[in-house]
Order: structure tokens, then sequence, then C-alpha cells
């Protein structure tokens, strides 16, 4: 984490936890608290998923650093913060919080909406999916 705006960048093999996100990103200049809490669902493409694992690169962080770097010298932005687990995942398991502040609503959800995304498209971070129907599947490897 280079920029000051980023309060909060890491890779966790333990359970994430939105309210330390929160409090990472407390402040009194910040009118707008937007956090997205991506969680591992039940089912993929019309198939039941009955569980996930997670693997991350050994680059992982430093990118998903670059990536927060980035979002906070790209938009209007206080704060900006970002944890992705990996790891064993259960249904309903958070497995990734990214949440941004600023000054006014609309730049929190336009950065936190820039931020999960591009963390999604650049951080090589997999998903080996388990289906209910004995198959699975590999997400984002290359």
């Amino acid at each position: 984490m280079t920029h000051p705006a980023v309060t909060l960048c890491e890779i966790r093999d333990t359970p994430l936890d939105v309210a330390e996100v929160a409090a990472a990103l407390e402040g009194e200049a910040a009118g707008g608290l937007t956090i997205f809490v991506g969680r591992v669902r039940d089912h993929d493409q019309g198939r039941g998923v009955t569980g996930l694992e997670y693997s991350a690169h050994p680059s992982a962080a430093a990118r998903m650093s670059q990536v927060c770097d980035r979002v906070a010298e790209e938009y209007a932005v206080h704060g900006v913060a970002a944890l992705h687990r990996v790891g064993t995942l259960a249904i309903g398991d958070v497995a990734v919080i990214v949440a941004t502040t600023s000054g006014h609503r609309g730049d929190a959800f336009t950065a936190t909406r820039a931020l999960i995304d591009t963390l999604k498209a650049e951080v090589p971070i997999w998903k080996h999916q388990r289906f209910s129907d004995g198959g699975e599947e590999w997400v984002g490897s290359p």
C-alpha cells in the first residue's frame, strides 16, 4: 500500500469481518461509505455448488495493492479497503470485502464498483468450485 487513502489491503486464510473494514475507513471527512461483500453462493450457472476453494498466485497480494492504489488515485475517495479470502470456504462464507469512503455517496458507489470489478479482473486469485452433481470447475485460472 503506497497511497495514503489505502488503509487495508490483504489476502487472508481466515474469516473476513465487515466491521473491521468499516473501522479501517473511519474518518470525519467521509460522508459516504460503500461496502461490497461477496459470499459463496449455493449455485452457479444452473448447477448446485457445495463449496469451493480459493487459491492465490504469490504475486496476488502485490497486484491487489496496485489495484487499491490505482482506485485511490483515479477516484475522489478518502479511503480504500479490500480483503480477499483464500482456502476452503463453505456456502455463505464471506470471500471478499471491498469498500471506499468519499465526501459523497456517488463517488463511493462508483469507486467501490471499480474496485471489485478491477480486483476480479486483474488479481490472480482462482476459484475451484465443487458441484452437487460431483463435477468441479476452476474459475479465473490461467
